[in-house]
């Protein structure tokens, strides 16, 4: 197994977000602020990161007719702990997040890796797997929660970037706003993605020629 490869395609390639459109839910309804995105994207990865491990880990041992509720079982183990975590020790994101913690229990991008690639696969190919689909879920999350930030309260991080002549498009931070945001970044992500295919195809082809 190229770990490399496999590193790319969740961190690139295969992006939760911007490619396989999945985990929609939080991504649109947290992203609010790049802070809200973020902490979300880095909880959603380190549960991605462990369940993965835990039923690579096991996966000769779950039976198959069982295997879907024992994926949740343990999802659900560490969704939990990581809501206890925030709870104790960073509650402004806790209530800040708020019913979306225990939601990614039903997260399909934890669950879809659970199946269709850490039940498979040994497990320092699942953590790697987990690592690139968390940090693509992560980057998204938090670049989606920037540009709605900016543009609906003129900061960023919560730091105030732009003086009090601006005036807020205070749709971007309202759930129509979520779905412009994130239709224009597939959109300049799926341009650019063009561009480089025909500029490779074009050097293909001028070797050919030579």
């Amino acid at each position: 197994m190229n770990l490399m490869k496999t590193f790319k395609n969740g961190l690139l390639n295969e992006n939760p977000v911007f490619v396989q459109l999945l985990g929609m839910c939080p991504t649109l309804a947290v992203t609010t602020s790049a802070t809200d995105g973020m902490a979300m994207g880095l909880a959603t990865t380190t549960v991605l990161l462990a369940s993965n491990l835990v039923i690579s880990l096991f996966r000769k041992v779950i039976p198959d007719k069982i295997r879907i509720p024992s994926f949740i079982v343990i999802i659900a183990t560490f969704v939990t702990l990581i809501g206890m975590f925030m709870h104790a020790y960073a509650m402004s994101l806790y209530k800040s997040l708020g019913l979306f913690i225990p939601l990614i229990v039903v997260n399909c991008l934890i669950l879809g890796r659970a199946e269709s690639f850490a039940s498979k696969n040994k497990p320092v190919g699942s953590i790697v797997d987990g690592l690139g689909m968390g940090f693509g879920f992560t980057i998204a999350l938090t670049v989606l929660g920037i540009v709605r930030e900016i543009l609906g309260a003129g900061s960023i991080f919560g730091i105030q970037l732009l003086g009090e002549s601006f005036k807020p498009a205070i749709i971007m931070i309202l759930p129509p706003g979520a779905f412009l945001a994130l239709g224009l970044l597939i959109g300049l992500l799926n341009y650019v993605n063009k561009l480089r295919k025909n500029k490779a195809d074009n050097q293909e082809a001028n070797k050919s020629v030579a």
